[in-house]
């Protein structure tokens, strides 16, 4: 099931409507109360989005990872990422957050299957971006600080 799914997003990859989304994302990228929104609105969809869908919530958590990553990029505090990566991924949050897309959102079942499949695909190329930047977090979170020393 998840391989159909990345198979899918990979078809809606190569789309109009997302290569769109992929114009737009760079311009996102540059303006950080714009890509907060984003994050935000994302981070908000994932978490509101309830799928008995094999695999749903392995990619929820990766996209979500992902969001925690593009923070991190835009604060500064993280730098080890592609900027192919950057800007494919945020066009995938842009086109999740859009209700008009391929298939509409507010379709019932199949109106998300189309941002699932994208979300698989993604997950899918991009999951060496995505294991290095959670062995990043890691470390930093068992790294002692100054003040525990």
């Amino acid at each position: 099931m998840l391989q159909d799914l990345i198979q899918k997003g990979l078809s809606l990859s190569q789309h109009a409507i997302f290569r769109k989304f992929m114009g737009k994302a760079g311009g996102v990228l540059a303006k950080p109360a714009k890509l907060y929104m984003l994050l935000t609105s994302a981070y908000t969809k994932l978490i509101d989005t309830n799928s008995g869908q094999s695999g749903f919530e392995q990619v929820k958590d990766i996209m979500q990872t992902f969001i925690r990553l593009v923070k991190a990029y835009a604060n500064g505090s993280y730098r080890a990422v592609s900027n192919k990566s950057l800007l494919v991924g945020v066009g995938v949050l842009l086109y999740l957050v859009t209700p008009l897309d391929v298939i509409p959102d507010f379709i019932p079942v199949i109106g998300l299957l189309d941002d699932i499949s994208l979300m698989a695909w993604f997950v899918d190329a991009f999951q060496k971006e995505i294991s290095n930047f959670r062995a990043w977090e890691q470390h930093r979170t068992i790294e002692p600080t100054l003040g525990s020393l």
